[in-house]
């Protein structure tokens, strides 16, 4: 079976892969400028900019982080961040990523349209008012993450109403996924949420408001995963895990490693700050959280609004800035390692031109 394109507004995807956004620093200009060279979509992560190039475009730190969402979410380094992935993808799509929970939400939209980003996605949280921010850039396509029928449902509704415009794609997000759930624990588990059973309904719900194309997300693994996707009615996938294991993601050889080193039973659901359970691997991190004896949170970052400035943090035993910062920069011992649930299949680091040619012509 060969992949028809992927049409997102007036974007035309090659090959219909979307590459998933992930921060901080896994998925910047290498890997997100490589991927739509080879024919997907590139996605930038808008997460802890601030890191980028040795902190160079944080204006302000305290003990070594980038002080408040002002330098966390660097606009000037998210502009450098998409001018060099644009050096390598030339004019191909290229999308950002921005958490709906963020801090400063509406303004890292504005800085991602500035820098000449064609298509913004955003989950964690419903992003009802999404369209206000790309005013301005009519060609800015908009992409909501969703986990389930009743979710677009809303979102469609509430733009059409407000804004007269409906999503130009969708992510419909499966509890396989890396990082934040839409679901909570117990409902991650339950049959009806998976994946593969909530692609029909999403994508009834999208024929509704005019033929919307369904991007089928979490758990996707391989050429067989993404026909199965597509014979259900998606028009493309997204898959985040399986791109770390390239020689362009931008993350740091030990985090790499620490996915290669991990085995089936090592990737699990934890709570998190941000209010929704996290996927990842189990580390050292995870076990001093469960003994309370983690690293102390001091809220530097000030980085998602439903953390409450280190009140949810200070709950759930660790700062979750702080520890993804710590595994960009390579340290096991205190960073937070998310995953998809298939990431223990990660057992190589092949280049993306590879990967891509595995995901649509097969092993």
């Amino acid at each position: 079976m060969s992949f028809k394109p992927l049409k997102i507004g007036k974007y035309i995807i090659e090959k219909p892969i979307v590459q998933g956004g992930m921060g901080v620093g896994i998925s910047w200009d290498q890997l997100a400028g490589t991927v739509s060279k080879e024919g997907g979509l590139g996605v930038v992560s808008a997460v802890g900019t601030g890191y980028y190039q040795d902190k160079k475009f944080s204006a302000k730190l305290v003990a070594d982080r980038p002080l408040s969402e002002a330098n966390f979410y660097s606009p000037e380094a998210l502009k450098e961040i998409i001018k060099n992935a644009r050096k390598i993808c030339g004019e191909k799509p290229l999308a950002v990523n921005i958490l709906y929970a963020m801090n400063d939400y509406g303004r890292v939209v504005k800085d991602a349209c500035e820098a000449g980003a064609d298509i913004i996605i955003t989950g964690a949280g419903l992003p009802t008012n999404m369209p206000e921010f790309t005013e301005g850039y009519p060609d800015v396509a908009l992409v909501p993450i969703v986990s389930s029928a009743k979710a677009l449902k809303i979102i469609a509704k509430r733009w059409k109403k407000r804004y007269n415009r409906v999503p130009d794609a969708v992510i419909l997000e499966g509890p396989k996924s890396g990082g934040h759930q839409g679901f909570s624990y117990e409902d991650c588990a339950k049959e009806e949420n998976q994946l593969e059973n909530l692609v029909e309904p999403v994508v009834a719900e999208a024929k509704e408001w005019g033929d919307i194309p369904v991007i089928a997300a979490g758990g996707v693994w391989d050429k067989k995963d993404i026909e199965k996707m597509l014979s259900l009615g998606a028009s493309g996938v997204q898959m985040g895990t399986r791109f770390i294991g390239t020689h362009e993601c931008d993350a740091h050889d030990n985090l790499k490693q620490v996915l290669l080193n991990a085995k089936e039973g090592d990737i699990k659901l934890m709570k998190s700050p941000v209010g929704y359970p996290a996927q990842g691997v189990v580390t050292n991190l995870t076990h001093l959280v469960e003994e309370r004896k983690g690293p102390e949170i001091k809220c530097i970052s000030n980085c998602v609004a439903p953390c409450n400035r280190g009140v949810e943090a200070k709950e759930v035993g660790f700062c979750i800035a702080d520890r993804l910062s710590d595994a960009f920069l390579g340290n096991v011992e205190t960073g937070l390692f998310f995953s998809g649930a298939n990431g223990y299949k990660l057992n190589e680091i092949i280049s993306v031109k590879e990967l891509m040619d595995k995901l649509t012509n097969g092993e």
